[in-house]
């Protein structure tokens, strides 16, 4: 997949370094050249400009990627006009970085699709979320192992686990699954999933397996 990270601090090189680690395509921005340099050799690409400079942001593949990642922190201002160039031009995924309640709220209102918090372990956290399609969050267990909360896929959708064969296609478990609440952000926790459990549209699946294993499913889902 292909990503655009504006911000080459902690937050914005550690999450550009691991997904250029996991196989993807990154674009690192910094309007600073010291830190253009500092990551060239561990990032796809690097670029230096002026991210508040709507004719350089234009310039940039924006229709070709998968996110945009605005990971700016220490310029709140910068960040906030960053963002609003990238709905401008209509970008189809954007996820901000914010550093206080107040950038949150402001990134709310101008309608950025995801937002995450500070610092060098949600970027990898992230980074990890990003590599596969789909997936609401992670969390990891082991060098090999995590759990992930993942939107029901279409294909399951009216199935119960038995039918879905998680564990016999992939080797991997749905623990519980998350049913949508209107009005509220967090959903209702199912309970332990059991085989009859039947699997609805708007669900979040809780699983844990393998990340190659997980990957799969993932794979086949699309």
């Amino acid at each position: 997949m292909k990503y655009i990270v504006f911000g080459l601090g902690n937050f914005g090189s550690s999450l550009s370094t691991t997904l250029t680690a996991m196989g993807h395509e990154v674009i690192g921005v910094d309007k600073k050249m010291d830190k253009v340099e500092l990551h060239k050799d561990d990032i796809t690409h690097t670029i230096c400009l002026d991210s508040t400079d709507i004719q350089a942001v234009s310039s940039l593949p924006l229709e070709d990627a998968d996110a945009v990642i605005v990971a700016i922190g220490e310029d709140e201002g910068a960040s906030i006009m960053t963002t609003a160039l990238l709905k401008q031009l209509h970008a189809k995924r954007i996820i901000g970085r914010a550093v206080s309640e107040l950038h949150t709220t402001v990134m709310q209102a101008m309608g950025v699709h995801e937002i995450s918090r500070p610092e060098q372990t949600s970027a990898i956290r992230l980074a990890k979320r990003l590599n596969f399609k789909g997936v609401v969050d992670s969390f990891e267990l082991s060098d090999k192992h995590n759990i992930i909360e993942l939107k029901c896929p279409e294909k399951y959708v009216g199935k119960t686990l038995l039918e879905s064969e998680f564990r016999k296609k992939y080797n991997i478990t749905v623990l519980t699954t998350i049913k949508p609440v209107e009005g509220k952000e967090d959903g209702k926790i199912s309970g332990v999933a059991t085989a009859e459990t039947v699997l609805e549209e708007g669900d979040t699946l809780v699983i844990f397996g393998a990340l190659d294993d997980l990957k799969d499913m993932l794979d086949d889902s699309e």
